[in-house]
């Protein structure tokens, strides 16, 4: 029963990455949005605009986990289905 458990936990760990990921992309969307209104004081600007930095940075490591595992299932095509490739965006444990 444990093994099931911890099935049922992979895929929803590799979804809930997927919403995170795209969560984390609407907040710095939003981010951009405050950033660039004329009235938004200076600290809050400051404040959105050293959020987003982080953001873009997290995003980036993600996508670059994303364009690798690509690249390498494209590559090992004629790789057996059980040798998955292991990056740690969609880590199964």
């Amino acid at each position: 029963m444990a093994k099931t458990g911890s099935k049922a936990t992979t895929k929803t760990s590799g979804a809930d990455a997927v919403k995170n990921f795209e969560q984390r992309l609407e907040r710095l969307e939003f981010l951009g949005e405050q950033i660039r209104k004329t009235d938004i004081p200076l600290d809050e600007a400051l404040r959105a605009f050293e959020e987003g930095i982080k953001l873009a940075k997290t995003l980036e490591t993600d996508l670059d986990k994303i364009d690798s595992r690509i690249e390498l299932l494209m590559n090992n095509a004629d790789a057996p289905p059980d040798e998955a490739p292991e990056l740690e965006l969609f880590q199964e444990e």
